[in-house]
């Protein structure tokens, strides 16, 4: 059986939105409120203890967002998403 696109077998090691690109939507907050925030600019903005969170909640809020502002990376440095 497949994986859903929800879940991912590697662990994140690095988080970083585009803040070209995000519109300020706040889904991301929303899915993962320890994760991200949003800044005086309305830009979301990745909080210091982030990766400690866990990689399938980060994952579900990089898929949230409506823009792709969110960039994920695995331990090698490889992207994940999107």
């Amino acid at each position: 059986m497949a994986n859903s696109p929800t879940q991912t077998p590697v662990k994140i090691s690095k988080i970083v939105v585009d803040r070209e690109a995000c519109i300020g939507a706040v889904t991301c907050v929303v899915v993962a409120p320890d994760v991200f925030e949003m800044d005086n600019e309305n830009i979301a903005v990745v909080k210091p203890d982030a990766l400690k969170v866990d990689s399938n909640k980060i994952l579900m809020a990089a898929q949230s967002c409506p823009v792709q502002a969110i960039i994920l990376y695995d331990e090698t440095g490889k992207q994940i998403f999107p």
